[in-house]
């Protein structure tokens, strides 16, 4: 029986050491010295991020009738940061200290270290030299074409959102919908940040998952809560503890201008509660503001003749927050047979890889031999690794720490019957199955609800 860690063993720098060590992140440009809060994804963090992406496509596109895709630019026309506001209001107030050099936001300096006495805050000791605080607008500007002046200047995307609001009259006209219908986006969006940091938290670079419903007006408030109530339904879906996870609604001072109402789906991160993803009522702000900059009149005409401007619901998430979320809350220690394993119990829908094949022996032709049939037959629907290097004993330990959830081994009894093991990650319970009947086992156990093992 193996004995369980506390949650409270699990810290960020653990995740960062096991994402680096099983080649999930790595630094970007690490040869050069790296550049700060800036990462590049390995092959099992592509696999994860990639069915995170894949989860929430189905959950929101292809489960529902009335929810449709999207895939816009990343450069849009500057006018469109004009309209939603971005060119003269996103902004954070940044600080500078003249005696370490460093830079901070205004209102974060309780967050922040100071340069010289990382146990004290900027501002704290008379050796900080702080500035006064001005306004840092936080897009990437960039030019188009070959010169460089002012009318080339072009910005790159801080949220994925306007390029659906642009797309509005588009897609109510080819799509054939009507309020309330949904618009849904993956894509990249860049933050010149101040302050990045705590791993993939808070970074530069990053790919968000937005979605704008558009409601009749008089639907503006149920369908702000039936959202809230869908989106923090996924997430225990997928495996988050529901001790981890809480709705936290913003009061009329945290509030952007425009909205109607805003609540956050926390998480408790190792560094405390935080936001995974925002729901907000956004009202007739962004589809108004296009309709005044563009003359272009962005409204439902119904076939009665009703005409409104709808309302806008949106949830709106960054992968980067949901992948620190599912390896925190996965990340487990236990000891087992007098040996530590560490590993991540990740939903197996999720999991970068659903199933390892593994001959007992690995220089055994016999075992070898079915083991590649049994993997080259799986891959075709599955994916799954073959590894047969070093002792079994090894191979389940790094199969544990990248969140396989099963693994199938080859051994002897397999060459007399036909018959593989099947040891469960979670509970380390094994069985034997027939091996024409692996692939369907297989495929049940992955479409089977699952919850976390982990205490609460």
């Amino acid at each position: 029986m193996a004995d369980r860690a506390q949650p409270e063993t699990v810290t960020m720098d653990k995740i960062v050491s096991l994402c680096r060590r099983r080649g999930f992140v790595f630094p970007s440009s690490e040869i050069y010295g790296g550049l700060g809060s800036t990462y590049d994804y390995g092959h099992y963090g592509v696999l994860l991020k990639n069915n995170v992406k894949s989860r929430w496509f189905d959950a929101l596109v292809q489960q529902r009738e009335d929810i449709v895709a999207i895939d816009s630019a990343v450069i849009l026309h500057p006018r469109v940061w004009e309209a939603s506001g971005h060119v003269e209001g996103f902004s954070d107030p940044l600080v500078d200290c003249r005696t370490c050099k460093l830079r901070f936001r205004a209102d974060k300096l309780e967050d922040a270290q100071c340069g010289r006495k990382p146990s004290k805050k900027p501002g704290e000791t008379s050796d900080c030299d702080l500035t006064e605080p001005r306004q840092f607008n936080l897009m990437f500007e960039t030019t188009v074409g070959p010169v460089q002046n002012e009318g080339a200047r072009a910005y790159l995307r801080p949220e994925t959102a306007q390029g659906i609001f642009v797309n509005f009259k588009n897609v109510l006209q080819i799509a054939r919908r009507r309020p309330p219908f949904g618009i849904a986006q993956i894509g990249k969006s860049f933050r010149n940040e101040i302050t990045p940091g705590n791993f993939l938290f808070r970074v530069r670079e990053f790919e968000q998952m937005e979605m704008e419903f558009f409601v009749p007006p008089d639907d503006a408030e149920r369908w702000y809560r039936y959202w809230i109530d869908e989106r923090l339904r996924w997430y225990l879906e997928h495996g988050l503890r529901e001790s981890h996870l809480r709705v936290r609604e913003h009061g009329p001072e945290e509030r952007s201008h425009y909205s109607r109402g805003t609540s956050d789906i926390e998480y408790l991160y190792p560094i405390g509660w935080s936001e995974l993803e925002g729901v907000a009522n956004r009202g007739d702000f962004d589809l108004t503001r296009h309709t005044e900059y563009s003359t272009t009149k962005l409204e439902y005409v119904g076939p009665d003749g009703e005409r409104y401007v709808p309302h806008v619901i949106e949830p709106a998430v960054s992968v980067e927050r949901i992948v620190v979320a599912l390896l925190v809350d996965a990340y487990d220690e236990e000891v087992v047979g007098e040996r530590d394993r560490t590993v991540l119990r990740l939903h197996p829908q999720v999991a970068p890889v659903k199933a390892a094949v593994l001959p007992l022996i690995g220089k055994d032709d016999g075992m070898v031999t079915r083991a590649r049939r049994l993997y080259e037959d799986l891959r075709r629907s599955f994916s799954v690794e073959y590894d047969d290097s070093g002792a079994i004993g090894r191979r389940y330990r790094r199969q544990d720490e990248i969140g396989t959830p099963f693994a199938f081994t080859i051994d002897e009894q397999t060459l007399e019957d036909d018959t593989v093991t099947i040891r469960d990650r979670d509970s380390l319970a094994q069985e034997r199955v027939s091996l024409p009947q692996v692939a369907s086992y297989l495929g049940d156990a992955l479409a089977r609800p699952w919850r976390t093992p982990k205490a609460a």
